[in-house]
């Protein structure tokens, strides 16, 4: 991934990652599914201008959606980060 901007999807959120937020610092993002951890952090390094202490990621699977009366669909397959920052850090989607 050579783009900062196609590595950071949009942030995700949800009660629980608003929890993070609020508890242990962490931001959820959603992200490319083909970005690993280190362009992660570096994009989150460059496009907010803060320190990232960690960065782990989880891979969340498609819901089956009803598509008219007999068939079944399925949504896309996504991936989500979790951005730990560092101590001192100010949260940075209180700002978006």
């Amino acid at each position: 991934m050579k783009n900062l901007y196609s590595v950071l999807k949009s942030p995700c959120l949800t009660e629980n990652s608003n929890l993070l937020q609020e508890y242990q610092g962490t931001v959820v993002f959603k992200v490319d599914p083909r970005a690993n951890k280190i362009e992660i952090k570096r994009a989150v390094e460059e496009l907010f201008d803060v320190k990232v202490a960690r960065v782990r990621t989880a891979k969340v699977l498609g819901k089956k959606r009803r598509v008219g009366l007999k068939s079944v669909g399925r949504t896309s397959d996504w991936k989500k980060a979790y951005i730990t920052l560092s101590e001192g850090e100010i949260n940075f989607l209180d700002e978006l």
